[in-house]
């Protein structure tokens, strides 16, 4: 499950990873990563189980999985994406989802609870990127940001000079990106059936990890458009056809022919599996036409 657990708050403390198993905040009893590529990660520990991790209350810079040797607790190979928790956190990053973080007593961090497993709330992955660790092999890390002021952890205990926020943070071979992903399943459903590809312009971004795109609902959801969150008004756009279709820069005649202005941009791409409604079409185009 992703997101927020029934009957579980934030700052709950756990006794153990049998605990936090049998409450269903982190499945896994050892791994600190839990999901997969293609549902995201649910949640992630940090236990201080990886030299080159850095927490600052409010952003986690954490250490993806791999090459660790149990015994030493030292990196002994180059981490990978292609391993199930990083892809997870890729999903994460690439899909807007939120992450539950726990904190381990384990951890050197000021942040860890003074015994057991504390449940920190949801962070998001706003950013992700791979550096040289301190034991001399490639390691990926993911940025990871309390989603709201409310789930931030107290800053009592927190150095003087220690950035808490993401304005504060620099951290070294990471590329910061600011946006809002608003996903459902049935969003991610339309981006699988065109393979992230734009219905637009035929973009497909290819980032580490996986490739990217974007859900426009075609009529607006809520007051005053009053959208439904459902296939038919859902198209699989590229950020810049997003922006472009949200202003009314590019809309659709009830042929799906893409337009702008009075100038014809050609067909939108469609996918047999994906009917588009036209009364969201012609919604969407009463926005920005007489």
């Amino acid at each position: 499950m992703i997101g927020e657990l029934p009957d579980i708050t934030v700052g709950q403390t756990f006794p153990s990873r049998r605990a936090l198993h049998d409450a269903g905040v982190h499945r896994p009893l050892q791994a600190g990563i839990c999901g997969t590529k293609q549902t995201g990660a649910e949640s992630i520990v940090v236990s201080g189980g990886y030299k080159d991790d850095e927490d600052y209350g409010a952003v986690i810079i954490y250490t993806g999985h791999g090459g660790r040797d149990p015994e030493t607790q030292k990196q002994v190979a180059e981490q990978s994406l292609t391993d199930p928790g990083n892809a997870a956190l890729v999903t994460s990053y690439l899909e807007g989802f939120p992450v539950r973080v726990v904190r381990g007593a384990q951890s050197r961090s000021p942040y860890a609870p003074a015994e057991g497993y504390r449940y920190d709330g949801l962070f998001n992955v706003s950013s992700f990127g791979s550096k040289m660790g301190v034991d001399g092999f490639r390691v990926w890390q993911f940025r990871l940001e309390a989603k709201n002021q409310a789930e931030k952890i107290a800053d009592s205990n927190r150095e003087d000079n220690s950035p808490t926020s993401a304005e504060d943070l620099s951290p070294r071979d990471l590329v910061a990106t600011q946006r809002v992903v608003r996903n459902t399943g049935v969003a991610r459903q339309v981006k699988t059936w065109h393979l992230d590809q734009c219905q637009v312009c035929g973009t497909r971004l290819v980032v580490p990890g996986g490739t990217y795109s974007e859900a426009a609902h075609i009529q607006a959801l809520g007051a005053p458009h009053n959208g439904a969150d459902i296939v038919g008004n859902i198209l699989c756009l590229c950020p810049n056809c997003h922006v472009l279709f949200d202003a009314g820069a590019i809309y659709l005649r009830d042929d799906l022919v893409v337009m702008a202005g009075e100038t014809e941009v050609g067909p939108l791409r469609l996918d047999s599996r994906h009917q588009i409604r036209l009364e969201c079409v012609r919604s969407h185009r009463a926005r920005w036409r007489r």
